[in-house]
């Protein structure tokens, strides 16, 4: 009895940030996987990133090991009018987290964006290149990572893009019910990049924290599942999958009419991360076909 309650006690203990959002619901799919694991998961009603004095406490008083936040402020559009809330969200809570974690001595991963480059470069983006932001929402996400590096907490910083899942509100669930309605959608053709399926994000993570004590410094990386598309093409496989009958009519970003700036060419160079935890990526298309029955259930049942 005594040998049983002495291995529970040194599980770590992981908190996860932001659990009602995409990713933090579907990290807790995974929780049962993991049992050398405890779970914390909090959200804003009952952890406040923003307030240092009960972020410090909650890390300390629960003894938490690693932190997953998985927490963002994530409107790009209002974010150029709601500037002081995407900056509290965004680097605020990102300042807090890092050094209550730093204070304890435990393991940070924190999820940034593709959004802190420019847009402008001809090849994918490695972790080394040098951000440019040209948002309030990629700004305030890269003022997050620099507090991060600033505090000198051991973590991980991964930049993803495009992120999809069964929960919440994304990309492919609206695709899913505009294509249900209409016969014909238009969707933008000339931003590229690659979409992020939240499940194989989430093992990924999980693979990642099982390694974290070999892991010195904050070090940064980029994941997002296999291949290069425009937002056109995501939308005809989505909807070719759907078996739904709407035709998609590509047009320019202009034509669209978005009133933010958003980088037309955002590729993740994720060598890196595959590389040093030895990650097998899957391809955007078989991370689709695979949970796209799922989401369209979920979407058919918010």
């Amino acid at each position: 009895m005594y040998w049983k309650e002495n291995r529970i006690r040194m599980k770590k203990r992981v908190l996860i940030c932001g659990c009602n959002g995409q990713l933090g619901r579907t990290l807790q799919d995974l929780v049962s996987d993991y049992p050398e694991f405890s779970f914390y998961c909090t959200d804003i009603d009952t952890l406040d990133l923003r307030d240092f004095d009960a972020v410090s406490s909650f890390i300390n008083e629960h003894k938490i090991d690693i932190t997953i936040n998985a927490s963002a402020y994530t409107a790009v559009e209002r974010a150029e009018t709601e500037i002081a809330l995407a900056y509290q969200v965004n680097e605020k809570a990102v300042d807090n987290l890092a050094r209550a974690t730093y204070g304890r001595g435990g393991f940070l991963v924190h999820i940034s964006t593709d959004y802190v480059f420019d847009g402008e470069s001809k090849e994918a983006y490695k972790p080394e290149d040098t951000p440019n932001p040209v948002s309030v929402y990629g700004a305030s996400k890269l003022a997050g990572e620099e507090r991060m590096i600033e505090s000198g907490c051991r973590g991980i910083i991964i930049r993803i893009a495009w992120l999809y899942s069964i929960y919440g509100n994304n990309f492919v669930k609206t695709m899913l019910k505009l294509s249900s309605e209409r016969e014909e959608i238009r969707v933008v053709n000339d931003q590229w990049g690659a979409p992020t399926n939240a499940r194989d994000l989430a093992e990924v993570i999980m693979k990642i924290i099982s390694y974290e004590d070999k892991i010195l410094g904050t070090k940064i990386y980029h994941y997002s599942n296999e291949g290069v598309i425009s937002w056109y093409q995501f939308a005809e496989e989505i909807i070719r999958l759907s078996g739904h009958k709407c035709s998609v009519c590509p047009i320019s970003s202009e034509e669209f009419g978005a009133k933010v700036k958003r980088p037309s060419f955002s590729l993740l160079d994720h060598t890196k991360i595959a590389k040093d935890f030895n990650i097998s990526i899957q391809k955007w298309e078989d991370s689709l076909s695979r949970d796209l029955s799922k989401i369209k259930y979920c979407a058919n049942n918010q």
